[in-house]
């Protein structure tokens, strides 16, 4: 029992981690990185603090109750969760398109092959992955393997990054600098749209729901929280060593020219690499939530999921080779999806005053209060960003 709940949380960690390490959170943290330089790591550490308490709610409400959050908005106001749901679908969509774009610049950096082959390759995969026999396992493994590669790649990055750790200590707990519009947009690349939904969704499908299972959600959702900032900090330090050197970036492929400027002549095929990985591990998670996320709506999306997932992805294929622009449309991707967390953490929030779903529902007044300022500040921060 010890090791099957093991094997799950690590696979809704991973699930939700990968999901949140596409190819827009490369192409954000290289562009915020040249542009607030050491400031960026106060804007990591807090993203991390409030991600942590937003996504420990959610995946404790929802576990417990065994109710997805659109059904929970639907209870609390109807029609409320449809909307959440949709607007979760199509987060989940936008992401896609980007993360599809990102897989064709990785396998064109790698093989010197157009990237519309490079996107058509990889959406092939993507559909044997969801067709294959036992795919839910095959996706956990993929995903496992690809994130531990990305890791790696990073962590080199790290070791070869030369910076004042001093000056980067300091900044990262007290900015000269601190921009709203790139908090939201790095708090909506991480937990944002589906991704905060990902890994509570593959804990409710492996059965792990109720108060026994409380510790081991509480688990699950750190270890992906931890994860994914850990590796956005050992990214930003990578890449801000490589800006102060005064390298022109590429706003046409920012993380590109990083790779490139640290690994030299094989800088280009491990970026290729990477944002490979980054990418089909983000079209998983993006298409295995969004689908999740529609089941509500009719039978048939149970009932034929993996030709829904299939029509999900051949969307997202023909969007990005028609209407293209990747680097704006990942910025865009994560700034949609900083909306959706304060609507779906709200949903949360109230709903855990109903009784008769939540009766011995076990969740600390002191951290619900925490989650309250954080949707409120991050609602205020949305808002603010409009103008």
């Amino acid at each position: 029992m010890f090791k099957k709940s093991g094997k799950e949380i690590f696979a809704a960690a991973f699930l939700m981690a990968t999901s949140a390490i596409g190819p827009g959170f490369l192409t954000q943290t290289t562009v915020f990185t040249e542009k607030l330089l050491y400031n960026f790591g106060f804007i990591i550490v807090i993203s991390i603090l409030i991600d942590v308490v937003a996504q420990v709610t959610i995946w404790r409400t929802l576990t417990f109750s065994n109710l997805k959050a659109q059904q929970l908005g639907n209870i609390l106001f109807p029609g409320l969760g449809n909307i959440l749901a949709v607007c979760v679908a199509f987060g989940g969509l936008v992401f896609n398109i980007g993360n599809f774009a990102g897989a064709g610049m990785g396998i064109n950096a790698m093989f010197d092959i157009p990237n519309e082959w490079g996107i058509i390759i990889t959406a092939v995969i993507v559909c044997y992955l969801f067709y294959a026999k036992n795919s839910l396992q095959n996706l956990d493994y993929v995903i496992r393997i690809l994130g531990i590669l990305m890791l790696v790649l990073i962590s080199i990055m790290l070791f070869k990054a030369k910076i004042d750790l001093t000056k980067l200590i300091g900044f990262s707990i007290l900015p000269e600098v601190f921009d709203i519009k790139s908090t939201i947009t790095l708090i909506g690349g991480t937990v944002g749209g589906y991704i905060t939904f990902a890994g509570a969704q593959r804990l409710m499908d492996a059965g792990m729901v109720g108060e026994k299972h409380s510790s081991e959600v509480v688990k699950s959702a750190s270890i992906g929280i931890v994860f994914t900032g850990v590796l956005r900090y050992f990214l930003f330090i990578g890449t801000l060593s490589i800006v102060l050197t005064g390298i022109s970036i590429d706003a046409n492929n920012p993380t590109a020219s990083v790779f490139m400027a640290t690994f030299g002549k094989a800088g280009k095929a491990l970026f290729g690499l990477m944002i490979w990985a980054a990418s089909i591990t983000s079209v998983i998670g993006a298409t295995y939530t969004s689908i999740a996320f529609l089941k509500d709506f009719h039978t048939v999306f149970e009932e034929k999921k993996k030709i829904f997932a299939l029509i999900f992805v051949l969307i997202s294929v023909l969007a990005v080779l028609v209407f293209g622009k990747p680097v704006n449309l990942l910025l865009f991707a994560g700034y949609i999806n900083g909306f959706v967390l304060p609507i779906g953490l709200a949903i949360v929030l109230l709903s855990i005053r109903n009784k008769k779903i939540f009766n011995g529902f076990k969740f600390p007044f002191l951290l619900q209060l925490v989650a309250w300022m954080i949707l409120l500040v991050l609602s205020g921060f949305a808002i603010y960003s409009l103008f």
